[in-house]
């Protein structure tokens, strides 16, 4: 959460104070006269306080004796004289008449806070006030507030109730406005909060008949969700002491203190009081005290240990706060005047209350000054709510208790509302294939493009791979008016000179079963492709197995399926065709290869096309693979998974094109005009050694190519492919296709994609960890955005090398929003709350 934070510096010089108001690098110095009549209103009101409390009776009935010290039997105080009181020593009035000390402190107790409000609201502080206030204003957030940490130079000045100073009454927005305490001058920083149970130690003092086992059993109470130490005096560590065992107490303090395991919270009840020098000085036994300054190296490994928080529910707090803050805790709560026994007990009730209720300290104090201001309370203890101060390290986060266990961990997990309706709306759109389409091919092209900024295109073919194209060219140049169909007598006239130049592997990418249309030219080419066989030439010829439409396959007349084999051209644009379960769809790209690894291989005895053959040559393929339990139809399978996410529009795990390697790094392009030496071309070369090269005859992008219709064979430039050859007019034809998978097959470069909705899946569970950690480390939340910013950026780096390398395409762009959503949702909660 953005705090706004303002630091004033208030300071007395004999009758002037300076107000000095700092934020952002910005500072505002104001002078104005310091009333003598504050000082007496302070003075007047502190003397009846101390009268009050010093003839307040508690609720047990008095002995005799108990009666004859009336003055003296329930106060805390410093020297065993003060009983009452939790601090120094008082001083009572004299004479016999009778006095109403409850309306005298409250008659006191208002006008103190008139004088006090009047001089604050003085005209020469406008400009303080109206700085604080307009940054109030601009808050954004409800649940946001001001932060002013006040710094009041000499204590005198400190011990006016500036916790009562509304610095936006006048203005309309007291109420988001916080003052915290802070001092002069702060050594050490915050420590880190520690992930654990919170862990309390509580010293107990010295308590001169007042019996403190009423604070014991508040802290208690706190067990369910802490780890409570009692250390001090009377407690099961240390049984009544004699003042000779005094520095053995001490000693078993400063090692508590020290503890390896660290503390969270440090609790004091007893009696204390204010010395510079030292720091301030508790009382441990009798007229025995233990400085600040004693155990400053054990408060120090404490704090480097967790230690964030302080309450002294004791007198005469101001120097003791000011030495733990300047030490590096987080907050100390003090009391500032002598507090009374019964006010003690109350005020620490109520803030453990609203401490085990996860309150933060700031909170949980005015919950329980509020406690003791209201009516009824405010009747018994007067002025009461006007003691407890809050000090505070201006870098820490207010300190709270928080859950902690196993159930905790549980509820931290799961899901909120908001969560839920994201997650279920991405997960839901990452199902729809026309969104999956617009995805893909954006991530392949910055796959290109990190490619060729790598440095790991290819530096050639690597693959034997012709693609012979019958283009617009090549018809234009040899004269070719028989389109749609395609004139038989052209295509035989392209296979007589493949068969010339030894070609041993022809997949022919076009339908041929026209025959009625072209009696002459079907005989003609007919007879060619019979020469080729002859020469052991091998034929995968496409059909179309279409199932709402008749099966599309090459005609009897043109090849006979003794000595031919089928391949069917329909594919998933993007997508590589793998064998299914039905092995007598085989897909065209799949067969070309395996016939492929068939001519290659050293099996023996494996079928040849011949016109002499009796059976089908394809079934003779298969049944001679599968006697041989050969692993050719063992793999490059489609997986289980992605034949059952077909079944609901998915194609989860299905190898796609990978259009990140280059088209001139993938096959060899030839036209058909350039075989036939009817134009010029450079690339006869090609043709010298056929026998080991696979010849794909597909069409090039003339306007007439498709299958049921003009045109179908032509689809517009995948992204990556428009960035490979140019952004202009052109198109991508399936024989392209074809000879990509081809390529990916040969090279087994299957790239598997994995789905949206794992992903989603996936970054949803690890950002719901990285919000539960930025929950539990709020104070270095900044620090832990940029690190899982910076972890988004070396993911996409590392998934572009996986998909260069691994051949796994990890998904960015839902998973991201995923991720996002999730952290801005766990910012938003803690800028909130």
């Amino acid at each position: 959460m953005k705090r706004t934070t303002f630091h004033l510096h208030v300071t007395r010089i004999k009758t002037v104070c300076q107000f000095e108001l700092q934020t952002q690098g910005q500072k505002i110095t104001e002078q104005i006269d310091y009333p003598p009549s504050l000082t007496k209103s302070y003075e007047d009101w502190q003397k009846a306080y101390l009268n009050y409390y010093r003839h307040l009776r508690g609720k047990k009935p008095l002995n005799h004796l108990q009666r004859q010290q009336l003055t003296d039997a329930h106060l805390r105080g410093w020297k065993a004289i003060n009983k009452n009181f939790r601090g120094k020593k008082l001083i009572s009035g004299g004479g016999n008449t009778p006095v109403d000390y409850n309306r005298q402190l409250r008659d006191t107790e208002t006008q103190l806070l008139h004088e006090f409000h009047r001089w604050l609201l003085s005209p020469d502080l406008v400009n303080i006030r109206s700085e604080i206030a307009n940054a109030a204003r601009k808050l954004s957030n409800e649940n946001q507030s001001v932060e002013v940490f006040l710094t009041c130079t000499p204590i005198e000045l400190a011990r006016l109730p500036w916790e009562t100073w509304q610095i936006g009454a006048d203005l309309g927005i007291p109420e988001k406005i916080q003052i915290y305490r802070t001092p002069a001058t702060i050594r050490n920083q915050p420590v880190r909060s520690v992930h654990r149970k919170i862990r309390i130690l509580a010293i107990i003092g010295y308590d001169t008949h007042l019996n403190f086992e009423t604070d014991k059993q508040e802290v208690e109470s706190l067990k369910p969700i802490a780890e409570v130490k009692f250390v001090g005096w009377n407690t099961e560590a240390t049984k009544v002491l004699h003042q000779v065992n005094a520095i053995e107490l001490k000693t078993q303090i400063f090692h508590a203190i020290n503890d390896q395991r660290g503390w969270d919270v440090l609790f004091f009840a007893g009696h204390s009081n204010e010395t510079i020098l030292t720091g301030g000085e508790l009382g441990i036994a009798p007229n025995v005290s233990l400085a600040i300054q004693d155990i400053e190296e054990a408060l120090k490994k404490a704090q480097q240990r967790g230690l964030k928080f302080a309450i002294f529910n004791s007198c005469s707090g101001i120097n003791i706060a000011e030495s733990l803050i300047n030490l590096g805790l987080s907050q100390v709560i003090v009391m500032r005047e002598p507090i009374h026994n019964q006010v003690a007990r109350k005020f620490l009730m109520q803030f453990l209350h609203s401490l085990a209720e996860y309150k933060d300290v700031h909170e949980a104090l005015l919950d329980a000054c509020q406690y003791l201001k209201q009516q009824v309370t405010r009747f018994s203890f007067p002025s009461a709510y006007l003691i407890p101060s809050l000090y505070r390290h201006p870098d820490a986060e207010l300190f709270r208790i928080k859950p902690f266990g196993l159930w905790n961990l549980i509820k931290r997990w799961l899901p909120t509302i908001q969560e839920i309706k994201w997650l279920s709306v991405l997960l839901f759109i990452s199902l729809l294939p026309p969104l999956q389409d617009l995805l893909l091919e954006p991530r392949i092209l910055l796959q290109a493009v990190y490619r060729q900024l790598s440095f790991q295109v290819p530096q050639k073919v690597d693959a034997p791979i012709v693609l012979l194209q019958i283009d617009n060219k090549s018809l234009k140049q040899d004269k070719i008016e028989q389109r749609y169909p395609l004139d038989y007598s052209y295509l035989a006239r392209i296979i007589d000179k493949l068969s010339e130049s030894n070609a041993q592997l022809i997949g022919i990418d076009y339908i041929l079963n026209e025959t009625d249309i072209q009696p002459k030219n079907t005989q003609k080419l007919s007879q060619t492709i019979r020469n080729a066989v002859k020469k052991k030439t091998w034929f995968v010829f496409a059909y179309d197995n279409d199932p709402d439409f008749k099966e599309d396959k090459a005609s009897e007349q043109i090849a006979s399926a003794k000595w031919r084999i089928d391949g069917d051209i329909k594919f998933l644009p993007g997508y590589v065709e793998l064998l299914p379960n039905n092995s007598n769809v085989l897909p065209f790209a799949y067969i070309i290869y395996l016939s492929y690894l068939l001519k290659q291989s050293k099996l023996n005895n494996i079928p040849q096309p011949n016109l002499q053959n009796s059976k089908v040559f394809q079934n003779s393929i298969f049944e001679d693979l599968n006697n041989h339990n050969s692993t050719f139809l063992q793999r490059d399978r489609l997986l289980p998974i992605t034949l059952s996410s077909q079944k609901f529009f998915q194609e989860w795990f299905h190898p796609i094109i990978d259009f990140s390697i280059p088209p001139d790094r993938v096959y060899n392009k030839i036209s058909a005009c350039e075989l036939l030496n009817s134009c010029p071309t450079s690339k006869m070369n090609l043709l010298k050694n056929l026998d080991q090269q696979i010849v794909i005859l597909a069409p090039g992008g003339y306007r007439e190519a498709g299958v049921t219709k003009q045109g179908e064979d032509n689809q517009s430039k995948p992204l990556a492919i428009a960035f490979w050859n140019g952004w202009g007019n052109g198109k991508f034809t399936g024989g392209e296709a074809h000879a990509y998978m081809v390529h990916h097959l040969l090279k087994q470069r299957l790239v598997v994609s994995v789905p949206d909705f794992l992903m989603i899946l996936l970054a949803a569970v690890v950002a719901k960890s990285i919000t539960v950690i930025i929950q539990l480390n709020a104070s270095s939340r900044k620090r832990l955005v940029i690190s899982v910013w910076v972890g988004v950026g070396i993911y996409v780096i590392i998934s572009l090398q996986i998909y260069t390398s691994a051949a796994i395409l990890l998904p960015w762009f839902l998973p991201t929003v995923t991720f996002w959503n999730y952290i801005r949702s766990a910012l938003r909660r803690n800028s909130s709350g």
